[in-house]
Parts: structure tokens; sequence; C-alpha cells
């Protein structure tokens, strides 16, 4: 029986605050509603979140849905991009990402590269795939590790991609033990 990942990318978020505590907009609100809705459908089996209270709130319905608590899991955090503990602008963060992408070994001071967010997040996800094994399972996510994840089983999912998802996005992936079989979006 093959497991089944749904990468939900976080709702719409302040453009200011702290990373870790800036909830959802009223759009990522409703939006997270919408998102409970198609995994309702799924008929999932367990809730997983990054630590940030964004993406805990995208995914927190569907875990009522199935009467359980979202687990987190630090290390699905996203990528730590400065020591700074507030968001970056995106004026900051596009430059960032395009010689991220291209240097998977850059980083600034006191922040991580690509190659240690996605060595963090593929071990995560690894655990995840071992753990529940033949289930259907949520990761509430962000944007950027959520595609350097999907980057590791398949080159298609780069920085092109990552500018093309939006807030909320769904994707979800299939494998058979630790082999990436398929992805296929389910947010519209």
């Amino acid at each position: 029986m093959n497991t089944f990942i749904y990468m939900v990318r976080h709702g719409d978020s302040p453009k200011e605050g702290n990373e870790r505590t800036r909830g959802l907009t009223q759009k990522g609100l409703l939006d997270a509603e919408r998102i409970s809705a198609i995994l309702k459908e799924e008929e999932i089996d367990a809730v997983i979140s990054s630590p940030y209270l964004r993406s805990m709130l995208t995914v927190e319905k569907a875990g009522h849905q199935i009467g359980q608590e979202v687990t987190v899991v630090e290390d699905l955090k996203e990528r730590i991009f400065s020591a700074r503990d507030d968001r970056i602008s995106d004026q900051e963060l596009v430059p960032l990402l395009e010689k991220s992408f291209s240097e998977p070994d850059f980083a600034l001071k006191g922040g991580e590269s690509n190659a240690e967010c996605q060595e963090r997040a593929i071990n995560a996800l690894k655990e995840l795939l071992n753990a529940y094994r033949g289930k259907k399972v949520v990761v509430g996510t962000h944007g950027a590790i959520m595609t350097l994840m999907m980057g590791y089983y398949d080159s298609r999912f780069g920085l092109e991609f990552l500018h093309r998802t939006s807030k909320p996005d769904m994707y979800r992936m299939e494998f058979k033990g630790q082999e990436f079989v398929g992805v296929q979006r389910l947010w519209e």
C-alpha cells in the first residue's frame, strides 16, 4: 500500500511580524476552510505541521475532522533565511531566493542554505514515510521548504515552481516505501 503526503502550503498571512507567530489573514482563514473541505474527501490519517502558527492554522481543521490534534515537527519549519525573527520583505527575499537556487550552499549570516534546509526537511519527511507507511498524511508547510522537499525527488520543482505556487497551495505526493511515485496538485 502506498503512502500519500499532502503538502499544504499555508494560507495568506500578514506581511509583518514574527516568523513563528504570524497567523493568517481573513482570506487565509477562509482558504483554510476550503483546504479542510478538500482534505475531508481524501480520508486523511494524520495531520503534521511546521511549528509556525500560519501553517498550523491552515491544517488545524483537517485534524479536527479526523479527531486529532496537529502534530508539530520542528524540522518542517520554513527555511531560516537570516538571524532575524521577523519576516524578510519581498524586495529582499526575491534576490535571496534566486541566489539560493543557483548556489544551493549560499546562506546569509545566521541563516541556512537551501542544501542545509533540504537535508533537514528530507530527513523529517523520510521519518514520516516510515512512521506512516500506507497512510495519508497532511503536512502543513511553507513555500521554500515545500519546494526543496519536492525538488529533492523531482528537479521540475525549483525556483520557477516556487514562484508559481499560491498561498495556500496543495500537492499530493505518492510514495511506494521511500520511493517517489508522483505528484498531483489539488488546489485550484
